[in-house]
């Protein structure tokens, strides 16, 4: 198992490394989902996406080493980690991508660290110190300056409380399955949960989904629109989920979710170039900070 380097010569593991590009491709998403969403509704999205997701996390099982079953006791604990982690979360991640920006999607989504850091030290999976709890509090009073700033595209408003208040509410959720699927991951690998939990999940979106997916007129979405949603399932899901739950098992939950710190800042980014949502200077400044 790879352990975390510290120290003043300490390089980036493969494991670091892997959780960069997951903060990079989920940070691109942010703009992509938007753009998306203007053409496709937000159910009819997921259950487009992710049966894309499913197929991309199949490939990765059947080139991998034999997954191994799940013991008929810990199938009630993956179904409701599926539901909670890819149905309930994907469904409140999507409207409130829908209802707000993608700055502040992306922004307050990255509160997840937080919450995985106080919901594992609560299970007593984690013991932080000072430092870690310091980092946090930064951490948040970056984002509470990018979320409050000044910008003139993006930032807490009226029109979009809800969509935030939304977004809130998955960070929570996902913190929730992060650290609930812990003990699973060290007994059957990260990949195996990775998909179960992910199948699961697609199989629940795609049923809430259907109706929307129906009364959408599938051959007058743009080829852009196509090449969102499949940026967004192979990429953004299939292969940012094994990165996740792969930095999950190799170096736990609190020092993979900080990599999610990363997320906002290019999705800030690429937003403000693709989407002319601008940002002020104490949002730029929030966003150095995270």
């Amino acid at each position: 198992m790879e352990k975390p380097k510290t120290g003043p010569g300490s390089r980036l593991t493969s494991t670091d490394l892997g959780l960069l590009v997951m903060a990079v491709i989920w940070g691109v998403n942010f703009p992509i989902i938007k753009a998306c969403l203007d053409e496709i509704p937000p159910l009819a999205f997921n259950a487009l996406r992710f049966p894309l997701a499913s197929l991309a996390i199949l490939l990765a099982v059947r080139t991998s080493h034999r997954v191994p079953k799940p013991e008929k006791r810990d199938w009630p604990r993956l179904i409701a980690l599926g539901l909670v982690g890819n149905l309930v979360y994907q469904c409140v991640f999507i409207f409130g991508a829908d209802f707000t920006f993608a700055g502040n999607a992306s922004i307050l989504l990255a509160t997840t660290p937080a919450w995985t850091l106080a919901l594992s030290t609560a299970r007593g999976h984690e013991k932080p110190g000072t430092q870690i709890w310091i980092g946090v509090m930064v951490t948040l009073a970056g984002m509470a300056l990018v979320v409050f700033g000044s910008g003139r595209a993006i930032g807490i408003q009226a029109p979009t409380l809800a969509g935030d208040l939304l977004i809130v509410g998955a960070a929570i959720t996902w913190s929730v399955y992060t650290v609930g699927s812990r003990g699973l991951i060290r007994k059957y690998g990260s990949l195996a949960v990775t998909a179960w939990t992910l199948w699961i999940g697609t199989a629940g979106l795609v049923i809430v989904g259907l109706p929307s997916t129906l009364a959408v007129p599938l051959g007058e979405i743009s080829l852009e629109a196509w090449i969102g949603v499949a940026y967004s399932g192979i990429l953004a899901i299939g292969l940012g989920y094994i990165l996740w739950y792969r930095g999950v098992q190799r170096i736990g939950n609190s020092r993979t979710a900080a990599f999610s710190n990363l997320t906002p800042v290019v999705a800030l980014a690429v937003a403000w170039v693709w989407l002319a949502e601008v940002p002020g200077t104490f949002q730029l400044l929030g966003a150095a900070i995270v």
